[in-house]
Parts: structure tokens; C-alpha cells; sequence
């Protein structure tokens, strides 16, 4: 790979590796390897670092890497290979973090509604670790709220999106006259502008509940990433962190 330097073009590497494992493996490198709610009994405490070299499909894999190659050299250019690498592996834990507390909430306010309607804790969790559902709980609650209930539970997140959008974040933050050549948009936009209004419409899907980008996305994952990245640039800027300490 020319022009990529050595931490991102190790972590393309190492994504590809996982991706291709898991076309072999299948469901039982997503199951052990995925991210998990903390409830769910296929939870395990390697998932928030694993879950990240973990992809859905061949795009969601391609998006991610372009998006690592386009700017997180630039990044590691700037700060050295061991503060990018911390930087990264920070923004991707930062995201499962803020993940799980959104399905917290999601989940147990479903819980609640449903104790509250006379259905004993205990019974809905031996039913969902199954992997199974009863019908009667959609009669009890809105189906909004049900959505997200089972889906907190049962649906694991897989993907380098949330370290990626604290990479965006960063590279905005460092390079806000940027402008972006982006193949979805016509014209360059500069990055100060692209990457608030992305992490905005993130941010208002998960709230909402109305996915601007389409299901199946994990929208405060994104917004988690994207926070830890901001909170983490801003402070070492303030700070005037030195790179050449961590070589």
C-alpha cells in the first residue's frame, strides 16, 4: 500500500484477516467475537476490543478501511504510531462504552414496562437467553419500545465504525479547511462541515429512532467513537501533547 503508513496499513491487514476468517467460520466467530449487551449470557469481556475487527459484509468492511486509509494516516503521520494506535483502540472502546449504556436504557426500559404489566424479571431473562420471545410482550408495550428492547438484547455490534468516526473527528479537528473529494457528493466539502453533520445525523437517528443511513447501524456506537475522538484530540491540543514521547 503506498502512502499509508505502518499502524493503519497493520490495521487493514488485521481487519481483511478477520473478515476472511469469518467467511469460514460463520456464526461461530460472530457469536464469540461480536459484541454482546452485558445481559445477554454470549457476552464476553474480550468483545468491546473484538468487536471492532469484526464486519457484516464485504461493504461495511470496504467503507471502514477506505475510510482508516483516507485519514488515519495523516493522524499517525502527525503523532507517531503508538499514540495513533492508543488513539484508535481508545475511540473503539469509547464506542462499545457508550453502546452498551444506550441499550441499557433501551433494555431495561422494556423490562421495566413489562414487570410492570406482571411479567416476573426472571422469566423474560430465561426466555431471551434462549433467543426467544413471547408474543403477549408486544400487547404490553409500543412497538417502538419493543424494537429496541429486543434488539438491545439479542442484536451484537460488529464493526471499526466507532474508532473510525473518532478518526474523522480527529482529522477535522487537525485539518478543518480540508476539503473532501467524497463519492456520494459532487462537490468538495470541507471537513469542519462534513464530519459535525454526519455525527449530527448519527446522533438523531439514534434519538429518534428514524435511521438516516438505513437499519442496522449501531447510531450511538458512531456518536460514541466520535465523542471520545473529539474529548481526546482537544486535550492533547490543549495540552500541546508531545508525540515524540511516545516513540
Amino acid at each position: 500500500m503506498r502512502n499509508v503508513t505502518e499502524v493503519v496499513k497493520q490495521l487493514i491487514i488485521i481487519n481483511i484477516l478477520f473478515y476472511i476468517g469469518t467467511q469460514f467460520l460463520g456464526d461461530v466467530a460472530y457469536n464469540y467475537l461480536s459484541l454482546y449487551y452485558p445481559e445477554n449470557p454470549d457476552f464476553n469481556y474480550w468483545q468491546p476490543l473484538t468487536h471492532m475487527f469484526m464486519h457484516g459484509n464485504l461493504m461495511h468492511i470496504f467503507f471502514n478501511m477506505f475510510a482508516l486509509f483516507s485519514f488515519g494516516s495523516a493522524l499517525e503521520q502527525i503523532w507517531g504510531s503508538k499514540k495513533f494506535l492508543f488513539f484508535y483502540i481508545s475511540c473503539g472502546l469509547g464506542a462499545a462504552l457508550v453502546h452498551i449504556i444506550s441499550n441499557y436504557y433501551f433494555f431495561h426500559e422494556g423490562l421495566n414496562r413489562l414487570v410492570l404489566n406482571g411479567i416476573p424479571e426472571s422469566e423474560i431473562l430465561n426466555i431471551l437467553g434462549e433467543g426467544k420471545y413471547d408474543s403477549r410482550w408486544i400487547e404490553l408495550i409500543s412497538k417502538s419500545n419493543f424494537d429496541n428492547f429486543i434488539s438491545a438484547f439479542v442484536t451484537p455490534a460488529v464493526g471499526a465504525s466507532g474508532a473510525i468516526y473518532g478518526v474523522l473527528v480527529a482529522f477535522a479537528f487537525m485539518f478543518p479547511n480540508a476539503e473532501l473529494a467524497l463519492m456520494f457528493i459532487p462537490i468538495p466539502i470541507k471537513a469542519k462541515y462534513f464530519v459535525p453533520v454526519i455525527v449530527g445525523l448519527d446522533l438523531f437517528s439514534g434519538v429518534t429512532g428514524f435511521s438516516v443511513f438505513g437499519g442496522g447501524i449501531a447510531h450511538f456506537a458512531h456518536v460514541g467513537g466520535a465523542l471520545f475522538g473529539l474529548i481526546m484530540v482537544w486535550y492533547w491540543k490543549k495540552n500541546q501533547f508531545n508525540a515524540n514521547r511516545w516513540n
